[in-house]
């Protein structure tokens, strides 16, 4: 998983494979999940993260392995 951060457009995108993207749905207010064109997540994408939470948490999320 990697964590992108884009101060200028105050967008975070959380990339959760390298598969490439073929589409997104908005699934709440500039909250979009993009997806491959067999339904799996690539990414999600934050529009104005700043104000929906502290940056510094998306690193954190980076760092922190995730038992499947």
């Amino acid at each position: 998983m990697k964590v992108r951060y884009d101060r200028e457009a105050d967008a975070a995108l959380i990339q959760m494979s390298s598969k490439k993207p073929d589409g997104g749905v908005e699934i709440a207010e500039g909250v979009i999940l993009h997806t491959t064109a067999s339904n799996e997540i690539a990414a999600i994408e934050i529009l104005d993260a700043s104000k929906k939470f502290p940056i510094k948490m998306l690193y954190r999320l980076e760092m922190t392995p995730v038992e499947v």
